[in-house]
């Protein structure tokens, strides 16, 4: 080799090399951090992975874009990474090869399977065609003088382009490109998601579920408030789903995830000592999570659309009966149970029921008041019984029927309502009251009150009368600070009957807020 061909390969330097980078920006949230390692590049902060990518890539394009042409005198950047062309000689003879690069030099771009960063760097073709999933952006045009003289001194056929000064011989065949691997298919829950799901934010969603689960499972300790945002997040995804592929089991996954959530955030809220409201005291309430609060509103928005009687009395009876059979169209009652409703006539308002054919009595209507807990009456509801199908007008299930009932139970015959002789009306109204409030207790779901023609669809009186029913709860410390206009009833609930509300969930907050 000549002198001025050792020269020439002295003076060569490392090629250019720079990565981006996707990685999270914080714990217990969906935001990214796409960073680069060029010095003049300041770090984005994007809100989901799927909009990280994005910024990354185009980041990355735009340095491809301005970047010079690669230089056909440089070493391969890849040596400073321990590319397998440049691992050192371990044998105890010299190898025959006098060196493994070869080829023009190139401008490679790769990138790891999970999508997580990005790098570009000038190599030799030979190591960009063995390094896998690297592909060419740029070749370099240009060989230097230097490199064909040494190819005329030496008599040998040199390579291109080469990082190492070896005595001459033969050059080695390109490796050929190793076989491509399909990618993993993407999976969440035991479900592959799709490569061609639309919309694809959707199936970025999903992909980043999956990840985030996986990576939930290698956790050395639970956070079970991280769980319960993922259950969330996977059931509004596979609601979405179910909606745009019409699987119908995507949807029962979505229930399921829905209850594994409220189930993760109640063991959160055990272990963090209650649910607590705000400033104020720690809530413990009847009905423990917000699946249960909205079967509760369920049940009153049926019974407002289907009672078969006017009237807040019919109303409140039409109500209790219908929590006692709602799973299977029957149950039990005696008469103490409908006695301590405040009702001015039970045996009138059951002889209409019954005649109107909404229920059914084994015997008389005086039997079923002089029943008694050890040997109740059995009554039927047969619109409440399940269809021919299976599906009945409410979708909880027989364990959770019990929990309604025995909470609306709790509110109409709360001691002081029983001490002030409430009216059926005014208990209604609690029950009402209960089911629409914050968290804090304030009535409508942002604490500034409850329209009048929400309140009179469920209570079923004038504004007048819905005065007297609200002074009644005031006196019996259900209520404080009433203020009744003319669209709106503002208030609170005290903090005695705290416990038995159920707060109306606002969009984008956990049931505990």
């Amino acid at each position: 080799m000549t002198q001025a061909a050792v020269s020439e390969l002295d003076e060569r330097v490392p090629g250019r090399r720079w990565t981006v980078r996707l990685d999270a920006a914080g714990r217990g949230s969906g935001a990214v951090r796409v960073s680069c390692s060029r010095p003049a590049c300041a770090d984005q902060r994007l809100p989901s992975a799927a909009a990280g990518r994005a910024a990354a890539i185009a980041h990355l394009k735009a340095h491809l874009r301005a970047a010079p042409a690669p230089r056909a005198g440089v070493y391969c950047a890849c040596r400073a990474e321990g590319c397998h062309n440049h691992l050192p000689d371990t044998s105890r003879h010299v190898r025959s090869e006098p060196w493994r690069c070869g080829g023009p030099v190139v401008l490679a771009v790769i990138t790891d399977r999970e999508g997580r960063w990005w790098q570009a760097m000038e190599c030799c073709s030979r190591c960009a065609a063995a390094t896998p999933g690297a592909k060419t952006a740029a070749t370099s045009q240009v060989l230097k003088a230097a490199d064909r003289s040494a190819s005329v001194a030496t008599g040998t056929n040199v390579p291109q382009f080469s990082d190492r000064q070896v005595a001459a011989g033969p050059v080695p065949a390109p490796r050929s490109a190793p076989a491509r691997r399909r990618p993993p298919q993407a999976k969440i829950a035991q479900r592959v998601i799709p490569h061609d799901l639309r919309p694809v934010a959707l199936r970025d969603e999903l992909v980043e579920l999956g990840d985030l689960f996986r990576a939930y499972q290698q956790r050395d300790e639970p956070d079970l408030a991280l769980l319960a945002d993922l259950q969330e997040r996977k059931a509004r995804a596979f609601t979405t789903w179910a909606d745009v592929s019409g699987i119908v089991s995507l949807r029962l996954d979505a229930r399921r995830a829905e209850q594994a959530a409220d189930a993760a955030r109640l063991q959160h809220q055990q272990r963090t000592g209650g649910i607590t409201d705000g400033e104020g005291p720690t809530v413990a309430r009847l009905l423990t999570v917000a699946t249960q609060w909205e079967h509760a509103r369920s049940v009153l928005a049926h019974v407002a659309d289907h009672a078969p009687l006017p009237g807040p009395e019919a109303r409140l009876l039409v109500l209790m009966l219908a929590l006692r059979t709602a799973h299977s169209g029957s149950g039990n009652l005696v008469g103490q149970d409908l006695t301590a409703l405040g009702l001015t006539d039970p045996e009138d308002l059951i002889e209409k029921l019954t005649g109107c054919g909404w229920l059914e009595l084994p015997g008389t209507v005086g039997d079923l008041l002089a029943s008694r807990p050890e040997n109740p009456t059995p009554i039927t509801v047969p619109s409440l019984a399940p269809r021919e199908d299976g599906t009945g007008q409410f979708t909880f299930g027989k364990k959770m029927r019990p929990k309604l009932s025995g909470w609306a139970q709790k509110v109409v015959s709360d001691k002081k309502l029983r001490k002030t002789k409430a009216a059926a009306g005014t208990r209604l109204l609690a029950l009402t009251l209960a089911t629409q409030t914050n968290a804090s207790g304030r009535l409508g779901p942002d604490g500034h009150g409850i329209a009048l023609n929400v309140l009179t669809a469920r209570v079923p009186v004038d504004a007048g009368e819905l005065k007297h029913l609200a002074d009644q709860l005031t006196a019996a410390d259900w209520l404080t600070d009433v203020r009744l206009t003319d669209t709106h009833l503002t208030g609170q609930l005290t903090d005695r009957v705290l416990p038995l509300s159920c707060p109306l969930r606002v969009p984008g907050t956990h049931p505990s807020e």
